[in-house]
């Protein structure tokens, strides 16, 4: 792809910056590099079938002072992030970093190792094991701790523990309530919407380097290994809940609807080591992810982070957490939490202030000052969630969508909406001369607004794509936010180059397996083609053979309904009998393996299975 250099726009604002915050500061770098034993030999890990999944050694270009074309803040932060190997934590902590978004912490117990965590990737989680115990010899698991209930922090599961092990909960696996429900929920309800932009969040097809993806602020990017789970076999329920595991003492603290819906922090009093799961990172957090989510609660979220310094930062020596490098310290803890904490409580705090005097989520983002030990303290800069994005999530969270102005009530949507602003101002070719002009004079924001509405009412127009690229490019440039810039790339990719669809997807079968009966069926539901299914209705029971269970449903005005009650083939028009994971095999296509008995009218099947409709994961998003 072709790049352009850097406007003189953009070069002022990263000298600015670079004038502007406290560069001088590099206690980072040294915790980054804080106990460093070694790292693979061979950076580029690859699947079964040769296919690399992740590249340790892809990020090494970043060294030195940051090029105008990469904000100053984001070089920084991507500089620590990319640092790959095992490190010491304490005696008898270690974590890999570098090999995944995440990182995995080996915990050593009286006869093996406990496994913190195991990344996205069976790949990558394999090698981050052989790491580890070729420096620390070849300790067996002897348990496995899921924090909470996103991938990063799961997938890699089959790469530390063989699948017969955890069936048979030979090994421990230790995860906060209601772990399962919520980690497959995420993957299955909005999962093709959330992989396509996800795609987008992390430059997944964009190429690594100054002008291209240096990284996501939370971690560099995502592995495109082979993602599984293993079905916890201990719930933590209860704050102050204590577990021993191969002879390691743990006290569990509950953290449920914060960065994850089912969340934890634990800690280990043998090492006074504190584990913040991903509540407590060298990051402003997301309250609202660019890929798509369920709004997260600051407050919520700044109240366990309140208790967590109330429980354990005296008895600390130690914070580390799923992401980044630890803090060392028990004054250092102390600070480093509350002012986490802080960042969290006044996001949402002086929000709700500024919508209560009448503003709307935009215009407070567009000006919102941070107090100033939060604006200089790297670990609360915006390189993974902003404070613009996670304003207006707040925003959102407690008033919606609409800010009250009725005229924005009911707008058209974008392409027709693009089509009269265009006419309105005289035409494609007057609009792409106001966007010449804004982007001359370094108003990148103003130029993108333009060259939107030029694309969404042209889009095959080669000089409105290539301005809008260009305009993105310079957007991205400047962005200290590692998603923003990988968004604004990813758009003038597309612009560039056309639709690269969703690159990285995490076939997990094995996520898939652990959906609930009623889960899959309410995954149903939500692909049921509703107009046309408005002239159906159907009755059929679904007896799975395998779990004894009978559900009725039906489906009328579009909508499917399901209620668990015994199979009654006097008011249904067909009893279908299968296994669940037969009846995932039938969601995907297969109408003809053996294991599916149907009794009565098998046209009632076929009607249900005609009206469901896949997501698309190749959606445009910066054309029409």
């Amino acid at each position: 792809m072709d790049s352009n250099d850097a406007a003189m726009a953009v070069v002022r604002q990263q000298r600015e910056l670079r004038d502007r915050l406290p560069f001088d500061d590099t206690r980072d770098i040294a915790a980054a590099e804080r106990g460093f034993l070694g790292t693979l030999a061979d950076p580029v890990i690859r699947d079964a079938d040769g296919n690399v999944v992740w590249d340790a050694g892809a990020y090494d270009l970043i060294q030195g002072d940051a090029p105008d074309t990469v904000n100053a803040s984001l070089w920084r932060q991507s500089s620590l992030v990319h640092r790959h190997g095992l490190f010491v934590v304490v005696d008898g902590i270690y974590q890999v970093r570098g090999l995944d978004l995440s990182n995995v912490t080996f915990v050593e117990g009286d006869t093996g190792v406990i496994v913190i965590d195991p990344l996205i990737s069976k790949e990558t989680a394999a090698a981050a094991l052989a790491l580890y115990r070729e420096h620390r010899g070849d300790r067996p698991v002897t348990a496995i701790i899921f924090t909470h209930s996103h991938l990063d922090h799961f997938g890699g599961v089959s790469g530390i523990a063989a699948h017969d092990e955890l069936a048979t909960g030979g090994i421990p696996v230790v995860a906060p309530a209601d772990f399962v429900a919520e980690a497959v929920a995420e993957n299955v309800y909005a999962g093709t919407a959330m992989g396509r932009r996800a795609g987008y969040m992390y430059g997944a097809a964009l190429e690594k380097g100054p002008k291209g993806q240096v990284g996501a602020g939370l971690g560099q990017t995502t592995s495109t290994g082979h993602a599984g789970i293993a079905v916890p076999t201990v719930d933590i329920t209860t704050t102050g809940e204590t577990h021993i595991f191969d002879g390691v003492e743990i006290e569990f603290q509950m953290a449920p609807g914060t960065e994850a819906p089912a969340e934890m922090h634990f800690y280990f009093p043998q090492r006074r080591a504190l584990c913040m799961a991903e509540n407590a990172t060298h990051t402003l957090h997301n309250l609202l992810t660019l890929r798509g989510a369920l709004v997260r609660d600051p407050h919520v979220w700044a109240t366990y982070l309140t208790e967590a310094i109330v429980r354990f930062a005296a008895r600390s020596d130690v914070v580390f957490a799923s992401h980044h490098w630890p803090t060392w310290g028990s004054a250092e803890v102390g600070e480093f939490l509350g002012l986490q904490r802080d960042l969290y409580a006044y996001l949402h705090d002086q929000t709700l202030r500024m919508l209560n005097q009448g503003m709307t989520g935009a215009e407070i983002a567009e000006d919102f000052p941070m107090p100033p030990a939060l604006e200089n303290a790297w670990h609360a800069r915006g390189y993974y969630g902003s404070v613009s994005h996670n304003v207006k999530a707040i925003y959102q969270r407690y008033m919606g969508w609409f800010d009250g102005n009725p005229a924005r009530l009911w707008p058209h949507p974008p392409q027709p909406l693009s089509e009269r602003y265009v006419a309105a101002m005289g035409g494609l070719d007057r609009v792409l001369t106001l966007a010449q002009a804004a982007f001359a004079d370094g108003d990148f924001r103003w130029a993108a607004t333009l060259l939107d509405h030029a694309v969404f009412t042209e889009p095959d127009h080669a000089g409105a794509r290539a301005l809008y690229a260009d305009t993105l490019e310079q957007l991205a440039y400047g962005a200290e936010n590692g998603t923003w810039r990988n968004f604004y790339l990813s758009g003038a990719t597309e612009l560039r180059e056309g639709n690269f669809g969703t690159p990285t997807k995490t076939a997990a079968p094995d996520i898939v397996a652990q959906l609930s009966i009623e889960q899959l069926l309410d995954s149903i539901a939500i692909s049921i083609d509703g107009p046309a299914a408005w002239d159906l209705d159907l009755a059929l029971d679904l007896a799975f053979t395998d779990s004894g269970r009978s559900f009725r449903v039906t489906l009328h005005n579009g909508v499917l309904v399901y209620v668990e009650k015994p199979a009654d083939p006097s008011t249904a028009q067909a009893t279908v009998s299968l296994t669940k994971p037969r009846m995932l095999a039938l969601l995907g296509g297969d109408t003809a393996s053996a294991g599916l008995d149907i009794a009565g009218d098998a046209g009632v099947l076929s009607s249900l299975l005609g009206v469901l409709q896949k997501g698309d994961d190749a959606f445009d998003i910066v054309t029409p």
